[in-house]
């Protein structure tokens, strides 16, 4: 007998590559028609008359909507806000959350699907790529067939309306920061700064690149929605599902057989659930993260189903818990009234109201006292204290003010000699005023004092502040 060859002998020096990511195949999307397709281009057409007819509406001589960064002033409307008004921002941004907890524990991703801007863009985009290039199994050849005069004619076609759209996209969103009137008359002059032209192009390249190339990677890989949305998610949540039980199993079948009888589901594996998934996935394989729950696939399979005169509802919007038990859509509608959501709710509706309510109360004037420490109060002629302050009036209405000014909280206090002093102040500006505050030396007790300023609008008692300041008796 031979003798047995060692164990490293066995080991050879091939060596083979396994790769971690799969190369991305270009998804073709088919158009599909149908009630919910409807409701995603009536969002589109909300969206987008929003975006880019609110920066043309005036009001009160200005904007509508503007974030002036450099003046530091956010218009909204009527509302003037300031960098101090941060609170609102949170506030906002709070609200933000808490109501897309709440519409994601109903629905799942019905924002993704209806009005993301990635979605709404992407929607336009592959219209445009229609309008050029065709339909989907003529796009498929397109792409196969070897370059050409009339596919360079087509593609360059498409990319020019993907870029003319992320311009004007673009230029209208510069426009809500820079007043959008005078960005147009910038542009037709030659004038437009470096800063605006360089957002203009920047954001108009980043749409182009989202829209028109990366589409679904954006979805599946960049946005965090995608990752978290499962701790939103529970068994009583609205989802695009296939109804397994009754699809399975699928196959091709004339449309006069009788599928029952030999043992298929109502599934006949068309693919079109497919062809028409923005993402490419295949929801017959169950819930997946890639769904941004368009229900795109709802309306081909109804297609579908009417041509095989099959019930509708194999793909449909339903829940876990409806499929397992059978649940129709009282009992999906009942569960709606769950824990979760009432919590969710009961939170949303309280941060509304306290928001509306601070925002009704909030008061156009902002006062800063800054007392002079230079000076800790000294002793003037008459037995009166001076203390000198500095006080800082922001007018955030958009109409001029005259403010009274009158000290209070003890006997005697005057203000430039004076009971009270008036002040004009401008719209939407900031004033400061050097004031000097006197008081009887027997007015107090040696040491500090508070005391406070009232500074109401003239003619307008509701517009008043009262601040509160430290003075100092020697």
């Amino acid at each position: 007998m031979s003798e047995a060859a060692p164990a490293s002998a066995s080991i050879t020096d091939d060596k083979t590559e396994y790769s971690l990511y799969e190369k991305r195949k270009t998804i073709h999307i088919r158009a599909v028609s149908g009630w919910f397709a409807s409701w995603r281009w009536i969002m589109v057409g909300v969206t987008q008359l929003v975006f880019l007819g609110l920066c043309w509406l005036p009001w009160n001589g200005r904007q509508a909507v503007l974030f002036d960064l450099v003046e530091r002033k956010f218009y909204i409307f009527g509302l003037v806000f300031w960098p101090q008004d941060v609170i609102y921002l949170t506030v906002l941004l709070i609200i933000s959350a808490y109501a897309l907890f709440l519409f994601t524990a109903i629905g799942g991703r019905l924002f993704c699907g209806y009005a993301c801007p990635q979605t709404v863009y992407t929607e336009i985009f592959v219209w445009l790529e229609a309008l050029f290039e065709g339909k989907r199994s003529e796009r498929i050849r397109l792409d196969a067939a070897p370059l050409s005069g009339r596919k360079l004619g087509l593609k360059a076609g498409k990319h020019a309306a993907w870029f003319a759209v992320s311009l004007i996209t673009s230029f209208t969103f510069v426009g809500y920061f820079t007043p959008i009137r005078s960005l147009v008359a910038e542009i037709q002059m030659g004038t437009t700064g470096p800063w605006e032209t360089f957002w203009i192009f920047f954001y108009a390249v980043f749409l182009y690149l989202n829209a028109g190339w990366m589409r679904e990677q954006v979805c599946k890989h960049m946005c965090p929605y995608a990752r978290f949305q499962s701790a939103m998610f529970d068994r009583d949540t609205l989802i695009v599902t296939y109804d397994s039980a009754r699809g399975e199993p699928r196959g091709a079948r004339h449309r006069s057989a009788d599928h029952r009888a030999a043992g298929q589901g109502d599934c006949v594996d068309c693919s079109i659930c497919v062809q028409v998934c923005p993402t490419g996935i295949d929801i017959r394989k169950g819930l997946q993260y890639e769904c941004i729950g368009c229900s795109a696939c709802i309306d081909g399979c109804e297609q579908v189903m009417r041509k095989m005169g099959y019930p509708s509802g194999l793909i449909r919007y339903s829940t876990q818990h409806a499929l397992e038990l059978g649940w129709g859509r009282k009992e999906i509608f009942a569960r709606i009234r769950r824990p979760r959501i009432m919590i969710y709710g009961a939170i949303l509706v309280v941060i509304v109201l306290v928001a509306g309510l601070a925002l009704s109360q909030r008061i156009p004037l902002k006062v800063d006292i800054i007392r002079d420490r230079g000076n800790l109060g000294h002793l003037e002629e008459g037995g009166l204290v001076e203390n000198n302050y500095k006080l800082q009036l922001m007018n955030t209405s958009e109409t001029t003010q005259r403010y009274r000014i009158a000290p209070s909280g003890l006997a005697g206090l005057q203000i430039n000699h004076q009971p009270a002093i008036e002040i004009a102040v401008p719209a939407l500006t900031t004033q400061s005023v050097l004031v000097d505050v006197y008081a009887p030396a027997e007015a107090g007790k040696p040491g500090a004092q508070r005391i406070f300023f009232d500074i109401a609008a003239v003619g307008d008692a509701a517009i008043a502040v009262h601040e509160k300041a430290s003075f100092l008796i020697p």
